[in-house]
């Protein structure tokens, strides 16, 4: 394990105090907080390195470049991709998904073809299909789920069907913390030749991901929800995946030849990356994973798992809350809900108290409705949260709660 205490020091906006309070942050599922050395690291870049990246032959630019380029490798020794041509940066996991939703669609798929998603996902997993659905007619299903929040693998074989094309589901849920085995998930679909893209915005912060051994195809996450800058995100996706599909923007960068006649587009990964891409953060976004490597993800995972524990013992000791998703093999996430009281009268107190926790549909109304519910409490937890925190949320809520009965 690493010192808590010490590592507090990295992130002076956990020292701030909110309404007369000290700041006890568990909104980190949203996003996290920066570490001085990833505020460092860019404003270093913009002091110093600051000038658009390739084809420049001058040294701020060819140092630019370097520094971008470094920030690629980075990422693809995180997740352990087979090369650098694999990783496609991005705006965030969104955008990824967006990207892999547009094109695959495109070139891939005709009308009657079908995507196979979850009911736990994110709206950044639902709305790109819907939309391709709108537009060229697929097909977009959705994978029940228990009530304890894990998903019905036992419909899986129904669900894939010869229509399938493409199965897109998160690693782990923005809402109930659920881990779905996505590796399981990845051979049933490969055994029919399907490929599967993951959307590991909440697993990339908290525990190690190979991409080969998942053995997805394309895989997405944020730059900001692991202590790196906003605006900046990873698509992996297997190299004859990307060079099979279509770029996905067009303008500067993913070009090779302009003419009136025909223009031809770049070498992978540069044919998805149209425009002067974010380089101060993608150098903040390979500090950001230098830091998580630091300290070591499986000393974070194992910080995170007794956080996650602590709190489920903590929070079951408060009559009438009821924590959803499953007891245990879950993620940094626990929502909750308080019978009688609506989560946002909850959240707004706590915050009066100085707890900062997200409360609403989450992104993720159609996994809400499935629960016959429309909004919880979510407290999630960062390398950087204390069992002291949770005992201050806590402590918060049996003082507001009576307030609101």
């Amino acid at each position: 394990m690493y010192d808590i205490q010490e590592v507090r020091t990295h992130f002076p906006i956990l020292q701030r105090e909110v309404h007369g309070h000290r700041l006890v942050y568990l909104d980190n599922a949203a996003t996290t907080q920066k570490p001085l050395q990833v505020l460092d690291a860019m404003r270093s870049e913009y002091l110093n390195v600051n000038a658009n990246v390739h084809r420049g032959v001058h040294y701020l630019s060819q140092q630019a470049t370097e520094l971008h380029e470094q920030a690629r490798e980075r990422v693809r020794q995180f997740i352990n991709a087979h090369s650098t041509n694999e990783i496609v940066f991005t705006r965030g996991t969104t955008e990824a998904i967006n990207l892999v939703a547009q094109t695959f669609c495109q070139s891939q798929m005709k009308a009657g073809d079908e995507v196979l998603v979850t009911d736990m996902e994110h709206h950044s997993n639902i709305v790109p299909w819907q939309m391709q659905a709108q537009q060229r007619g697929i097909v977009v299903r959705h994978l029940p789920i228990t009530d304890d929040g894990l998903l019905r693998l036992d419909l899986l074989d129904e669900y894939l069907s010869e229509r399938t094309r493409l199965v897109s589901l998160c690693h782990v849920s923005n809402v109930l913390g659920t881990v779905n085995p996505v590796q399981q998930v990845a051979q049933k679909a490969h055994e029919r030749g399907i490929p599967v893209l993951i959307d590991a915005a909440q697993s990339a912060p908290h525990f190690a991901i190979d991409v080969q051994q998942l053995g997805c195809d394309f895989l997405a996450f944020s730059g900001h929800k692991m202590y790196g800058p906003t605006g900046i995100g990873v698509l992996y996706g297997r190299e004859e995946w990307l060079d099979r599909l279509p770029p996905y923007q067009g303008g500067g960068e993913m070009i090779s030849t302009v003419r009136w006649e025909k223009t031809t587009f770049n070498e992978l990964p540069f044919k998805f990356e149209a425009g002067t891409p974010d380089y101060v953060a993608t150098h903040g976004l390979a500090t950001a994973i230098d830091f998580i490597s630091q300290l070591g993800l499986e000393n974070i995972h194992a910080h995170e798992q007794q956080l996650v524990s602590y709190c489920h013992e903590q929070l079951s000791q408060i009559p009438n809350l009821r924590i959803l998703g499953p007891d245990k093999d879950k993620d940094a996430v626990v929502s909750f809900i308080v019978s009688g009281i609506h989560p946002l009268d909850l959240g707004t107190l706590l915050d009066q108290l100085g707890v900062a926790v997200r409360t609403g549909h989450h992104c993720a109304q159609p996994l809400l409705e499935r629960l016959g519910l429309t909004s919880t409490v979510r407290a999630s937890f960062a390398l950087y949260n204390t069992t002291d925190e949770v005992d201050a949320l806590v402590a918060a809520l049996r003082r507001v709660i009576p307030m609101l009965q």
